[in-house]
């Protein structure tokens, strides 16, 4: 979870605990812009408590803020991390570092005795009033460690990062739904020690390389070995179907390298002809095996695209579907339509509606226009069809507009969180969730 040092929890920062919290995801902190005026530690420490009820175990602490961030203290090891800026925006800052037993050296080498005096308190103060650093808390989610430094100054990233590798931990199991015959269905916790080849897909891209248009579904291994040129099934195929994994790639920035054998907790790139999407379950064996779907942020800006060039209206359609795919946003329509009327995207920010267009005129030579819609936050309406029908004829639903997501169900755009909060109180049988989850079965 990365935060603004001067402004703590921020919108985007709230989803992204919600969606770790539905996981049941460990959340490791880190604290960045230390660089500029920010908030104090214990400022900081108190809104992820007081918002989250997640207690945080600082790792690092802070010396000063702003002009004055002199470095960190790496309270594990007892060593402070003194940092000078690089003199290149960008570059690397030095680091000495120096024993907190070494009282003298410390208040010479910070300069400040306010901070330095500062430093000391509150490393004696932190001992007598945290609870211990508990690494079975950590990995259920109760406990959040917590690090602070400057990514621009290149300062504390790399301590963090080194501590990650030291606290995590190996890979874990997941739970799944095995199916070995039609009625026979059951939930089973598969772990890395599963014989059977098993992954799940969370990313897609496509264009990595415009030359040669190609899409990538990126795979997370849960159990078994990959090996080049395995045979895998498909969550949303017929049994019968299997697909030949015969290239994968590894990925780190722009840098590909092929990949023949992988484990678990391995990331796998697989060239996507379009059958894999984000969610999906790729597996060997006799049985069907299927991970739970992957949830979609809350929408918060909705807009009709439309291309104003009919003549580029394919090319529109291929870039759309491609886009969609990768969940950069995603699409509702309005209710029975299959596809024939205008197309609105959803997205959590703006920014997102500027990256599709970007994409569509760069990657696939087309224009596209937006127009937005007054619309503030989307709910889903769990309860179904007949639940939203009746909540439409009892006068429940003025001023709220009724869509339906990809798979047809129905989602109710509101202007308002007070309308939203309203509805889902009194309407209960609408059973109203924030969180779009794809269906078991691809319908």
């Amino acid at each position: 979870m990365l935060l603004d040092a001067a402004k703590g929890l921020e919108p985007q920062t709230r989803k992204l605990f919600e969606v770790c919290r539905m996981r049941n995801l460990p959340l490791f902190t880190f604290v960045n812009k230390m660089d500029r005026p920010a908030l104090t530690p214990y400022e900081i420490m108190d809104q992820i408590e007081a918002e989250f009820g997640l207690e945080t175990h600082p790792i690092t602490w802070p010396i000063g803020d702003g002009d004055r961030f002199k470095g960190v203290v790496d309270r594990l090891t007892g060593i402070v991390h003194l940092f000078k800026k690089a003199e290149k925006r960008g570059g690397k800052a030095e680091i000495q570092q120096v024993p907190l037993e070494e009282h003298d050296k410390l208040v010479e080498l910070i300069g400040d005795e306010e901070l330095s005096d500062k430093l000391f308190e509150d490393v004696e103060l932190l001992e007598g009033i945290l609870n211990p650093l508990d690494m079975e808390r950590v990995l259920a989610a109760n406990q959040s460690p917590l690090f602070f430094g400057s990514a621009m100054t290149n300062f504390g990233v790399q301590l963090f990062l080194d501590k990650f590798l030291e606290m995590g931990t190996s890979p874990v199991g997941r739970s799944a739904v095995v199916v070995k015959t039609p009625k026979n269905k059951e939930e089973s916790n598969i772990g890395p020690e599963f014989d059977e080849f098993t992954g799940f897909v969370f990313k897609t891209q496509a264009n990595l390389d415009p030359k040669h248009r190609d899409r990538l579904a990126y795979v997370r291994i849960v159990s078994g070995v990959y090996e080049k040129g395995m045979k895998v099934g498909h969550s949303r195929s017929k049994p019968s179907k299997k697909y030949n994994l015969a290239q994968a790639q590894a990925l780190f920035g722009s840098d590909r390298s092929a990949v023949e054998i992988a484990y678990p907790g391995d990331v796998i790139g697989i060239n996507n002809p379009g059958n894999f999407a984000i969610g999906d379950t790729l597996f060997t064996g006799t049985s069907k095996i299927s991970y739970p779907g992957i949830p979609s942020f809350s929408p918060e800006k909705f807009a009709y695209i439309r291309a104003p060039n009919p003549s580029s209206y394919k090319g529109f359609q291929k870039g759309i579907d491609q886009l969609l795919q990768e969940g950069a946003v995603q699409s509702l329509r309005q209710r029975n339509d299959d596809g024939g009327g205008p197309l609105i995207l959803a997205a959590v920010g703006q920014l997102q509606f500027e990256v599709v267009q970007a994409r569509l005129e760069s990657e696939y030579g087309v224009e596209s226009t937006l127009e937005p819609m007054g619309y503030d936050l989307a709910r889903w309406a769990d309860g179904g069809w007949d639940a939203v029908d009746k909540a439409d004829a009892d006068g429940k639903l003025f001023g709220i507009m009724i869509v339906q997501d990809r798979w047809k169900r129905p989602v109710l755009l509101f202007r308002n969180e007070w309308k939203a909060a309203s509805v889902a109180q009194e309407e209960d049988y609408l059973q109203l969730q924030p969180w779009s989850k794809p269906p078991e079965d691809d319908e």
